[in-house]
């Protein structure tokens, strides 16, 4: 199982969100297969690192914590 590297910044969009991804992802979004995080107060938003501009998926906070746990132990 591949390890999750800390969150590295990715950038700011026109809404404010501050977006992230793993620093276990390579430089060159157009070369690696990664997703990029941003948090609200309730929910989390995840979009392809490359597509930027394409669609975001929304999940509940707890259930992307849920997701988060799960991964760290190996589910």
């Amino acid at each position: 199982m591949r390890r999750v590297g800390k969150p590295q910044p990715v950038g700011t969009d026109s809404t404010g969100l501050s977006w992230f991804k793993s620093s276990a992802s390579g430089p060159n979004p157009t070369e690696t297969l990664c997703v990029e995080v941003a948090h609200r107060t309730s929910e989390v938003l995840v979009r392809s690192s490359r597509n930027r501009q394409g669609q975001v998926l929304v999940f509940p906070r707890q259930s992307w914590e849920a997701f988060m746990a799960g991964r760290v132990t190996g589910q």
